[in-house]
């Protein structure tokens, strides 16, 4: 059994122990609280977190971590099937590198879950899988997959689109081709059911089959959505069709709080530290995710990485509770808040007893520029510790 020790203990459960230990075994968590009996024979490791904060480990709920790969150009960016709009078959899964460079970046930085997924350049791109940060192989890492369905909207689909004369090329035309593959999906899902219910044989379509989660509201939809009147058109459709949707990048959604409070949708909001270099992103501000959450609405902050860096993602949450999201909403945004819109929440996102034992231990508040992070541990085990170079040095290759 692993114990942590003396540490501010911050649940992101409603309880903070000011001089708090966990108690780790079988990599879940089996206790917490203000003091632990640390002479327990089946206690093997002790970590002594005085004048530390001890947190659920980071969540990134929504990247293109490994998809697009640091320093490999064009050879290693999968992020997109640019060639197709409509792509609901595609699978994040299938294309995420493990070892990835920017892997290491995450564990140093505390991060142990992060929600990946296509791009934004099809009205409908694929789905996202949640996985855990170390590992060689990602089936091994999986969370939970599929995880959401990515549609979008907006500036990157006429971009690319235009460019290859074809269709969409209007907003109109993206929203149109949505409804148009979700009401097939609709009636594909309804002769399924028909058949199976009546003994008649059906042909799948291997396709139309990567709607049946969405469309039994076990997944959402993930919208890339940064103006105010794609937010509204997102929202629109996803009524139409009773389906349940997360509002990525949400850039605008500050001008229309009181619309996305109504409709009941998350928002992951980001990446407002990277450059205003689109019509899209010109209001983009840190000042966003304050005014939703103070609106009710539950949000979580996103780097998008690679667009800014993942392990900038502390620091991004350190701006936003500057600029009006305070500090436990911060820490909120990027842990607990960050699960329960990725719906993982039921395995991490929190330090209590039965969740999975992904913890990160920092010098000091993760929201501040100078703290560091000093051990991160997923299901248990110590996947970095600032002072060995066996793991602070290391690389998954």
């Amino acid at each position: 059994m692993l114990l942590i020790k003396n540490g501010k203990i911050m649940t992101m459960a409603g309880m903070t122990y000011e001089h708090g230990s966990i108690l780790i075994k079988d990599k879940k968590i089996i206790q917490v609280g203000e003091e632990i009996d640390e002479t327990q024979e089946a206690i093997t490791d002790i970590i002594d977190a005085t004048n530390c904060w001890v947190l659920p480990g980071i969540i990134e709920a929504h990247c293109h971590l490994g998809i697009t790969e640091a320093r490999t150009g064009a050879e290693g960016d999968d992020c997109n099937e640019s060639n197709d709009p409509i792509t609901p078959q595609i699978r994040a899964l299938d294309a995420i590198n493990v070892m990835d460079s920017a892997f290491h970046n995450a564990l140093s930085s505390g991060i142990t879950g992060v929600m990946i997924g296509p791009g934004s350049s099809n009205v409908v791109g694929g789905q996202f899988v949640f996985i855990k940060t170390y590992g060689r192989c990602i089936d091994d890492m999986v969370v939970l997959e599929p995880a959401a369905m990515k549609i979008a909207f907006g500036e990157n689909i006429k971009t690319n689109y235009n460019d290859k004369s074809m269709l969409p090329s209007s907003r109109m035309t993206i929203a149109a081709m949505l409804r148009e593959e979700l009401f097939k999906a609709c009636q594909y899902k309804e002769n399924k059911e028909r058949s199976m219910k009546s003994g008649e044989h059906f042909d799948p379509d291997f396709k139309m089959e990567s709607w049946l989660p969405v469309l039994n509201r076990k997944i959402p939809l993930k919208a890339h959505v940064h103006k105010a009147y794609d937010i509204l058109t997102a929202i629109r459709i996803a009524k139409e069709f009773n389906l349940r949707m997360t509002l990525d990048h949400c850039t605008e959604g500050h001008l229309i709080a009181e619309e996305i409070k109504a409709s009941g949708f998350p928002a992951i909001v980001g990446p407002s530290l990277a450059f205003r270099n689109k019509i899209e992103t010109q209001y983009s501000d840190f000042k966003t995710v304050g005014i939703l959450n103070k609106a009710g609405i539950k949000v979580a902050i996103t780097t998008d990485h690679p667009v800014t860096r993942l392990h900038d993602l502390c620091i991004c949450a350190g701006f936003a509770a500057k600029e009006g999201l305070g500090i436990e909403e911060g820490l909120k945004a990027i842990t607990i808040n960050a699960a329960e819109i990725c719906n993982v929440s039921k395995r991490i996102g929190s330090l209590e007893v039965g969740k999975d034992a992904d913890i990160a231990i920092f010098t000091g508040n993760p929201m501040e520029v100078f703290t560091k992070a000093l051990y991160t541990i997923i299901d248990g085990k110590i996947v970095y510790d600032a002072k060995d170079t066996a793991t602070a040095d290391k690389r998954p290759y």
